[in-house]
């Protein structure tokens, strides 16, 4: 049955919301008003607190609004992908979102006295990063000796440190040239990349 147009317009409405407030907290923290979201959303007031009834409503809902997407990237690239550059390209856009998202995170913490922690979410992508893994392997790209739990723990580790320290993009570029060079290869190569990065670091 098709789906009416009150419910699409709805949905869509939904979708504007989570859009323009993620980028309202995003640059103006704790001072960013409802009323700033349903401006920049083009809606009424009253459709913002119709979809959520509180700010906190509205922090974890582009959460896992985010998470939702995540995961649905991280199925297309595992099925349309490069497979020599897919899991690298998976990895950065991550490590954005996660730094982008520190300052909703943070508010989340001082509404809820919660931290958001990126394991149980990220975990939950495994299948998908595991296809990631297996086709780049298979095409040379990455080392055939690195395992999807390993992969997976870097994955957590460089989200959650985007996420709690705001990462710039230099320090992401840096960071994850690093990580790539020990996952591509364990040869000189992967040396000769880590020093290349210290060296523009300073």
């Amino acid at each position: 049955m098709p789906e009416s147009p009150v419910r699409a317009d709805a949905k869509r409405n939904r979708s504007r919301i989570l859009a323009e407030a993620a980028a309202v907290f995003a640059e103006k923290g704790a001072s960013a008003s409802t009323e700033e979201v349903a401006a920049r959303a083009g809606v009424a007031i009253g459709t913002v607190f119709r979809h959520f009834p509180t700010k906190r409503d509205l922090l974890q809902a582009i959460v896992k609004d985010l998470l939702e997407r995540l995961t649905e990237e991280a199925a297309t690239l595992a099925a349309d992908g490069d497979p020599a550059t897919a899991l690298f390209d998976y990895f950065r856009h991550m490590v954005a979102q996660a730094a982008a998202k520190k300052t909703v995170a943070d508010l989340l913490a001082a509404d809820t006295g919660v931290q958001l922690e990126v394991s149980g979410p990220v975990l939950t992508l495994s299948a998908a990063v595991q296809t990631l893994l297996s086709r780049a392997q298979h095409c040379g790209a990455v080392d055939p000796a690195v395992r999807l739990d390993e992969v997976m723990a870097l994955l957590t580790a460089t989200c959650q440190g985007a996420l709690r320290s705001g990462w710039s993009p230099d320090l992401q570029e840096r960071t994850l040239t690093i990580v790539f060079a020990g996952l591509r290869d364990r040869s000189s190569q992967a040396g000769e990349d880590v020093a290349a990065v210290r060296r523009r670091s300073g």
